[in-house]
């Protein structure tokens, strides 16, 4: 049997980490086995259901790149594929288990007669589970149709599956009581069930249960701080599931190649936001120059900054040095601004090196009278300047770090020497040396 798998997200609310990461595994084992991954929607509860959220569900889908085979957009022969549109595929199923005496009316709503015997599962990440349903008073017979005629998630959730051709059901493990009610359910049905893999819980740092206003919960936060969709489905990948080796940054592709139920842990899995911060700048580093800048350009154009001619170089200066793109701008802010802001915790340090303003001094004098500007030459006037005044070079760097970009650190002094030029260099170190002697 070919592989089919699903994600059944209900439009009432963003697109949550935890549904993501099921979402994911879903694709990631259809794409493995060369199956098809189905999206349908449970739209049932029109109380709480909302256009937005149905919209934010299929945007962060398609920023994690979690693209389906059937389902909203793509149609498919197994459709229609929101429930709100499968009422006569429920009505046909539901009069199967009628015509078998399997379903019988209770205060105007219908109750389906559980087979009084022990029902073993056999799930392909918890292994063996058992659930006695011989005792009425713990397992009564569950409804399936309310009275005012809809029905429930149990019911609606196995005939789609069923009508679906779904080979494997990959969810939350907070699902895995339903699954013995679905194997009845089938079972009275005469069809064969899929096979299921329930996944671990994601808690939060602290071991509590993740909710939606939780750090971190909303996908669709992750693309304004500044997260690449590869390093997010990087991490939600190895939360709950481990690849055997100690590598750790994966893209899609070797995700696919590599994911196996077999290496889903059985423990839940905790959130951690600083491992996903390091795992974004892993694949930021990764990220050819011209892409990188790509990247961070929204980012700084909403920080007001100009782009110009030095912008190219600026971005790759500091690609290593920040985890998230949102960090970009303050990153390179002094970098393609005229006017600069000094650190005035950093200044209050270069002022206790009462030598630091002749020595910048006459550091400009000495770039400007260089007749080929690089940052090896550069580098070397430095050098020569504090060896001519009594200085040892480290002595002159951090100043003149500070009076080129108004901060303690950032990227290499001569690639930020290189980028500004030799004019606008000089001007700050002359503007810097004045500002020391004041």
């Amino acid at each position: 049997m070919s592989v089919r798998t699903r994600f059944a997200p209900s439009p009432t609310g963003y697109l949550h980490v935890g549904g993501a990461r099921t979402a994911l595994f879903n694709h990631l084992f259809a794409r493995h086995h060369g199956g098809a991954f189905v999206l349908r929607v449970e739209d049932t509860d029109q109380a709480r259901n909302t256009a937005e959220a149905r919209a934010a569900i299929f945007e962060g889908m398609k920023w994690l790149g979690l693209d389906w085979d059937e389902g909203e957009g793509k149609g498919g022969d197994h459709g229609p594929y929101d429930q709100s549109a499968r009422s006569e595929l429920y009505d046909k199923w539901f009069e199967v288990l009628r015509g078998k005496d399997r379903v019988y009316e209770d205060d105007g709503a219908w109750r389906f007669r559980f087979e009084r015997k022990p029902v073993t599962m056999t799930d392909l990440v918890c292994g063996e589970v058992t659930i006695d349903y011989t005792n009425l008073d713990n397992t009564p017979d569950m409804v399936v149709r309310r009275s005012d005629g809809s029905y429930v998630f149990h019911f609606v959730n196995v005939v789609d599956d069923l009508e679906m051709r779904i080979s494997h059901v990959i969810r939350g493990e907070d699902h895995l009581m339903n699954t013995p009610k679905h194997l009845q359910l089938f079972e009275a049905f005469g069809v064969e069930p899929p096979q299921y893999a329930h996944i671990p819980l994601i808690l939060n740092a602290d071991g509590s249960k993740m909710s939606k206003r939780d750090e971190g919960a909303a996908v669709g936060d992750y693309p304004r701080q500044g997260f690449l969709p590869a390093a997010v489905v990087n991490f939600l990948a190895l939360l709950g599931w481990n690849p055997k080796t100690e590598e750790e940054v994966f893209s899609m592709e070797q995700l696919i190649e590599r994911f196996s139920l077999d290496h889903v842990n059985r423990a839940p899995a905790r959130f951690d936001a600083e491992k996903c911060a390091w795992l974004n700048q892993q694949h930021l580093l990764q990220l050819p120059p011209a892409d990188f800048a790509d990247a961070a350009r929204p980012f700084v154009d909403a920080a007001g900054l100009p782009v110009h001619e030095r912008y190219p170089a600026a971005a790759a200066a500091v690609q290593e040095k920040v985890r998230l793109l949102s960090e970009v701008p303050a990153a390179l802010d002094f970098l393609l601004a005229d006017e600069i802001t000094i650190d005035e915790q950093v200044l209050a340090k270069v002022r206790k090196n009462d030598a630091a303003g002749p020595l910048l001094a006459a550091l400009a004098e000495a770039l400007e009278g260089l007749a080929d500007w690089s940052a090896d030459s550069a580098r070397e006037a430095i050098g020569a300047t504090a060896k001519a005044n009594g200085a040892k070079p480290g002595q002159l760097m951090f100043p003149t770090r500070v009076a080129l970009s108004g901060k303690g650190g950032g990227p290499d002094l001569g690639d930020i020497l290189a980028i500004l030029g030799q004019d606008t260099a000089v001007q700050r170190l002359r503007a810097f040396a004045i500002l020391l002697a004041s």
